[in-house]
């Protein structure tokens, strides 16, 4: 009979733990329980090691869901990124921009410039990818993309809407923001959006372009001025004015270790018979 009630009492747990949602403790509970029988736990102590459990999954859980909405490219890590090739670029302040406790909290941004190549998207999206490790939300975008869905959402007449829904994220990176083109309806939107987010939420944005270089962005002075006002207000600017690593890469490979000779040249044909002639 107390085997029987055993079972029944364990099926009521399964059912309990389901309408709760509470997968992670539906896990473990078992083997626990095996354990606290065992070793004779405190009601406290078993209770404890559950929550504790239930807790780290649902931070597992809500990790893995915020990397697949961050669309972040792949195999973008700070342990993969070049510090060495980068000489103007400090590690130890790239690693605290990744933590972002401070600078995300107040609403500020990160501004990497430098030529394509020299590896912008690939600290951007590398320190993307370190927040959403630590617990932030973050959605990495092309800049042109983003803004033609915001020009989709403007003619539907839902662009406040559409950047209402960004605000859920901590961290909007916009990599190459130079691409848009100059056009009203394009710029717009991209100033609309900056201007929405300025001193709440933070973006991080690479360019291949100076400031100075912004007018072939937005339509209008005082629009470009307006825009960088609110970016650099409360900001971090990186310059990474380094060859591009693509074209160093892609010039190595074409210059390679160098092949051996095909033919016999008339040095090597001259020492040849040398060598016959004493032989012999």
């Amino acid at each position: 009979m107390t085997g029987i009630a055993t079972s029944v009492d364990a099926a009521r747990v399964e059912l309990l733990l389901n309408e709760l949602r509470l997968p992670g403790v539906k896990a473990i509970w078992p083997k626990l329980a095996a354990q606290s029988d065992k070793e004779g736990w405190p009601a406290a102590r078993f209770l404890a090691a559950l929550a504790e459990h239930e807790a780290a999954d649902r931070t597992r859980r809500r990790i893995e869901r915020h990397m697949v909405e961050a669309r972040l490219p792949a195999g973008k890590t700070l342990a993969t990124f070049d510090f060495e090739s980068v000489p103007m670029l400090s590690k130890a302040q790239a690693m605290a921009l990744a933590a972002g406790d401070a600078w995300l909290k107040a609403g500020a941004n990160l501004l990497l410039f430098g030529p394509p190549g020299g590896g912008k998207t690939h600290l951007g999206a590398a320190i993307g990818l370190a927040l959403v490790e630590n617990g932030w939300r973050v959605l990495f975008a092309r800049t042109t993309d983003l803004v033609q869905r915001l020009q989709v959402a403007r003619r539907e007449l839902a662009l406040e809407s559409a950047i209402a829904k960004l605000d859920r994220y901590d961290l909007l990176i916009l990599d190459d923001i130079t691409y848009v083109s100059k056009d009203q309806a394009e710029t717009s939107v991209l100033f609309e959006l900056i201007a929405a987010r300025y001193e709440r939420r933070s973006l991080l944005i690479t360019a291949n372009q100076p400031f100075g270089e912004w007018g072939r962005i937005f339509p209008d002075q005082a629009m470009t001025l307006a825009a960088i006002d609110r970016l650099v207000h409360h900001a971090t600017i990186l310059e990474m004015n380094v060859e591009s690593y693509r074209r160093k890469v892609a010039l190595d490979r074409k210059r390679g270790p160098g092949r051996p000779p095909v033919h016999t040249t008339p040095n090597e044909l001259d020492k040849t018979l040398i060598d016959a002639g004493s032989a012999a």
